[in-house]
């Protein structure tokens, strides 16, 4: 499948002719262009002059503060140098009548701290972090800082070629997910800096053999129980962890070790901290001007208003912002489901319908193509992956063809429904056999990704091993059995940290994984092991990712042994040499002559076996080669008789 094809974005020429007819107040300093797109919506640039730039005018250096408020009366910056105080010449000018404002002040240098004080239309004054701001104070403080312009030298282009060239769809994409905050931290239990994450993180991602990192929000937020998911600094990466430059350390650091960066981002909505967006000028800015859509009563939240002109501007600059200042190479799109829906989670709340009496919110709709449209025009390989938890048609179809324009989306359902399951006792699991088997009824509705996620391992969920049944083996032989399962199965992967040497509280926000497990615990180690194994043995696989897409890559060998829990299917390229057969028992019954029907006559070899005793299970394994024997079995023409371990997936090679 090809990347989203998106449409054309309308050319310079047209938008200057455009232009020409429109009414604007002279500026001699700011771009009138620049401030036109950014009130039509289009300017994706909007960070090069909205903010605070340290440059020279008029033969003085200083900083060139821009801000948009449309309801403002007066607005002065003011920090340090005026003593947090609203000094006369410091306030800022209106430069339009649709609300930017733009004061050049000399003598102000990099790395001071300041704040827009805002008057708003009912007089009271409220100070405000810059939106646009490239730096942040370390919370608790919430101060904007000017950010000294320095020149990163990055050492990426063979990865940046390498990306370039590659087709993300017939890929491998196995995608360790992480927080910054709690991965590891330095010995008196502090963060670590973005540089030294940098070097620890690349060391264990290729150790283990994951092919990208997706880091939960790194944009500066002022709680950290929050996660990062309510922010208040969209182009500001957060101090917890350094600079902006040490930042692009880390990605610099992770891409030569062929390790791609994803980051988690959020354009739905933004937190309601006095200091932050939410009614920055004294009224509706960058939420709804009706308070029933702007607010978002369940995350104690506001709503960004995705269908006004200068938000879509803000938004859509600051997704472009990250790939090309920050080479990062995806966006995971956070709540599009609450996006998309007006009612999403609202049962008993207020809401109202769209235009046509429906559900929908059509300026979302129209944001999140503009969003991806404008993405894959400049990144035609970036990775856009939809949170989308409803069966909205088309999330990853291209914008021309009806779609959304995301090129992968989570599979919510895959996960809700296996998570239950694994939870089920064996016994049990028979009157629940559609639960493994109905993911494939819609694998190929859209370009899922399969995720294990950190909303999965927190509030009471338990962690993944812990959601296992049964006792001590039986988790982890359950955990190894599941997940070689999920790796067999289309789609990218998505495995949060601390899953992968099985660690059994759930995921602290505020202290680092349990490292010391897999020291101290024989199962832990060997659960890691197996994960890299499996990890490597996927990227070695063509069969579990050429075809993801294609279902033509997928076929069922056996989906209804109900009363055995056992599913077998095969994981298939064009080339019949890559030919994968798959056979997952979920029960601690051993079977001995199990006949599995098989495509091809000839030898098969056991690949991959999550019961082996190097993993801690067993051990109860098939040694040298099978050989196929002729007769009708599972509608194929061939079969094979094979040792079925107890709660175990095993993996055959075909041979010749």
């Amino acid at each position: 499948m090809k990347a989203p094809v998106q449409k054309k974005q309308e050319s310079k020429t047209e938008k200057t002719q455009q232009k020409s007819s429109a009414k604007r107040e002279p500026n001699p300093v700011l771009s009138d262009f620049d401030i036109y797109l950014f009130h039509e919506g289009h300017n994706y640039e909007s960070y090069n002059f909205m903010g605070a730039h340290y440059k020279s005018e008029k033969r003085k250096k200083g900083v060139r503060f821009t801000t948009w408020a449309p309801r403002a009366q007066e607005i002065f910056v003011v920090g340090d140098f005026s003593n947090w105080k609203e000094v006369p010449e410091y306030s800022m000018e209106k430069v339009n009548p649709q609300g930017i404002w733009s004061k050049f002040i000399p003598g102000i240098n990099p790395g001071e701290l300041y704040k827009y004080a805002i008057k708003g239309a009912g007089g009271k004054i409220v100070f405000k972090s810059d939106p646009y701001a490239f730096q942040s104070e370390l919370r608790p403080n919430t101060a904007s800082i000017v950010a000294e312009p320095k020149k990163y030298r990055w050492a990426n282009r063979k990865w940046i070629n390498k990306r370039n060239k590659t087709n993300v769809y017939k890929s491998p994409m196995n995608i360790y997910e992480l927080h910054l905050g709690s991965w590891k931290r330095d010995a008196q239990g502090g963060f670590l800096n973005y540089r030294d994450i940098g070097r620890l993180l690349a060391d264990y991602v290729k150790e283990m053999g994951y092919t990208h990192v997706e880091l939960m929000p790194i944009m500066e937020h002022p709680l950290d129980t929050s996660w990062g998911y309510q922010i208040t600094g969209y182009y500001s990466v957060t101090s917890r962890f350094g600079t902006a430059e040490d930042f692009k350390d880390m990605v610099n650091t992770l891409h030569k070790e062929n390790i791609g960066v994803i980051l988690d981002w959020v354009p739905g909505h933004f937190c309601k901290d006095e200091h932050g967006l939410y009614r920055f000028d004294g009224g509706a800015a960058y939420e709804y001007e009706d308070p029933i859509k702007a607010e978002n009563v369940g995350w104690g939240a506001s709503n960004f208003d995705l269908g006004k002109s200068e938000v879509k501007s803000f938004l859509i600059s600051n997704a472009l912002y990250w790939f090309r200042e920050f080479h990062i190479d995806g966006l995971r799109v956070d709540a599009v489901a609450n996006m998309l829906y007006l009612d999403y989670e609202n049962e008993g709340k207020q809401w109202k319908t769209n235009e046509h009496g429906g559900r929908e919110n059509l300026q979302a709709v129209e944001f999140i193509k503009e969003l991806n449209t404008a993405v894959f025009k400049e990144f035609p390989n970036a990775v856009m992956i939809a949170e989308e938890s409803t069966s909205w048609p088309m999330v990853t179809r291209p914008v021309d063809k009806g779609g959304l324009g995301f090129n992968f989306k989570w599979n919510m359902g895959w996960m809700n429904d296996m998570l239950k399951y694994i939870e089920i006792d064996p016994v049990y699991r028979k009157h629940h056999h559609n639960l493994i088997t109905f993911s494939m009824m819609y694998a190929h509705n859209e370009n899922f990704i399969l995720p294990l996620s950190h909303d999965e391992v927190v509030h009471g969920k338990k962690s993944l091993i812990d959601k296992m049944w049964g006792d001590y083996w039986n988790k982890f032989a359950g955990l190894r059995a599941f997940v070689a399962y999920m790796f067999t199965h289309p789609g990218k992967k998505t495995l949060f940290m601390g899953n992968d040497f099985a660690q059994f509280i759930e995921w602290r926000y505020y202290e680092e994984l349990e490292w010391k497990l897999i020291d101290e615990f024989e199962m832990h180690n060997k659960t890691q092991y197996f994960f890299k194994t499996l990890n490597e043995f996927y990227f070695e696989s063509k069969a579990l990712w050429e075809e993801d897409y294609n279902p033509e890559g997928f076929k069922w060998i056996d989906a209804d042994n109900s009363d055995q829990s056992i599913i077998a299917f095969m994981r298939r390229t064009k080339n019949p040499k890559d030919t994968l057969i798959v056979v997952s028992n979920f029960t601690s019954t051993v079977y001995y002559n199990y006949k599995i029907g098989v495509p091809y006559a000839g030898k098969y070899e056991e690949a991959l076996n999550t019961d082996d005793k190097a993993f801690g299970g067993s051990g109860q394994s098939i040694d040298g080669l099978l050989f196929s024997e002729s007769g009708t079995w599972h509608k194929q023409k061939q079969f094979i008789k094979i040792k079925v371990p107890p709660m175990a997936t095993v993996i055959f090679k075909f041979k010749n």
